[in-house]
């Protein structure tokens, strides 16, 4: 399973029954709110909690122990605000439930799609990380 579409099943039973959309509603839901032009970029995410002053939390994802809890206004902080509501509005629920299942399926996004704390499968191996890396210089 790839990743996008675990994202998208683990929101979907995080969302406490709202927005029951299908997969590819709320693949394209996440794609948005954690994607780069047309790529998931869990990476990229993973970076801006971590400059968001979540990096303890976010390491505790990528490691093989337990995921610490984040919040929905820690998400909120670190997505694009206007995204969470398009976001929202989309799956027809509010922001505050959509951050609610956010902060649930997020950690157990990276925790899965992270083996023993590297996000280097994730990201496409050493090709996806290179590429990673250009966007920064």
């Amino acid at each position: 399973m790839d990743i996008l579409q675990m994202g998208a099943d683990l929101l979907r039973s995080n969302l406490g029954g709202q927005g029951g959309q299908n997969t590819d509603a709320l693949s394209g839901i996440l794609q948005k709110l954690v994607g780069n032009g047309d790529q998931l970029d869990i990476a990229g995410m993973v970076t801006a909690m971590q400059s968001g002053g979540l990096a303890s939390v976010v390491g505790s994802w990528l490691g093989d122990g337990s995921n610490q809890a984040v919040s929905g206004e820690q998400i909120r902080a670190v997505l694009d605000g206007d995204k969470i509501t398009a976001a929202a509005a989309e799956l027809g629920t509010d922001e505050n439930t959509l951050l609610a299942g956010l902060s649930k399926a997020l950690p157990e996004m990276v925790d899965r799609s992270s083996s023993g704390g590297s996000l280097l499968d994730a990201i496409g191996g050493l090709d996806g990380a290179m590429n990673m890396a250009k966007k920064f210089f």
